[in-house]
């Protein structure tokens, strides 16, 4: 289970954008969190990724409270959970070729001898041929360069995936094949999702069970974002 437990945070402590949330994902569940922009929902889910402390509250991962994040999280930690943000050209390294992108977590976690198969195994699920993967972001498309990120995110076999507004960048068929990824992973391995945004369309039809922010945080219906 991942669980957050009033969940105060922000970037300064004056002025949280985050004010004592509340949110769970089951094993194999789908939850979409859905919210207006500015709202404080990737703060949320960057939280949720164990990539930003809160101020106050706690995030309970598989049954034990996290009390480490970011770097300082055990790498067992970091590990079991894959992330896809919104805009990739911000969280891809732009000297990296598109192979070496995907392959980064495995380089970084000592599994450098599986990078190749693993690769281009990803690279064929996520839909990029071989000839994408020698180029790197800037000689790629948006759509293209967030199918390496989705494969980056998995390519460690995660057991929970977040994804921050993945597809708000996307062309509508992109946006289709990369939820369909993100789907047929969930099917075969039973993650969990977080699936953040504000198209309420997609997120009821891709989660299983839809959360607003307001229910999520009612300090937020009280406070301005």
């Amino acid at each position: 289970m991942l669980e957050l437990h009033a969940i105060t945070a922000g970037y300064d402590r004056r002025a949280p954008v985050v004010r004592d949330a509340n949110l769970t994902v089951a094993p194999g569940e789908a939850v979409g969190l859905l919210g207006p922009s500015g709202c404080g929902k990737s703060t949320l889910a960057r939280v949720a990724a164990l990539l930003h402390r809160p101020d106050s509250g706690r995030v309970v991962l598989d049954g034990t409270p996290v009390h480490r994040y970011r770097h300082r999280a055990p790498r067992a930690r970091r590990t079991a959970i894959g992330v896809v943000f919104q805009q990739p050209r911000l969280s891809a390294d732009p000297r990296l070729r598109l192979a070496d992108l995907i392959a980064e977590p495995l380089r970084a976690t000592g599994r450098r001898a599986s990078a190749p198969a693993r690769v281009a195994e990803l690279a064929d699920t996520v839909g990029l041929t071989p000839d994408l993967l020698t180029r790197r972001p800037h000689e790629v498309s948006d759509g293209q360069l967030q199918r390496a990120c989705v494969a980056r995110a998995l390519v460690l076999r995660p057991r929970w995936l977040i994804c921050d507004e993945m597809t708000a960048m996307l062309d509508a068929s992109t946006t289709a094949a990369l939820v369909r990824v993100v789907e047929d992973y969930r099917t075969a391995t039973g993650a969990g999702l977080l699936a953040v945004g504000h198209d309420q369309t997609l997120i009821d039809r891709w989660c299983d069970r839809t959360v607003h922010w307001d229910t999520v945080t009612p300090a937020a219906a009280k406070t301005p974002a």
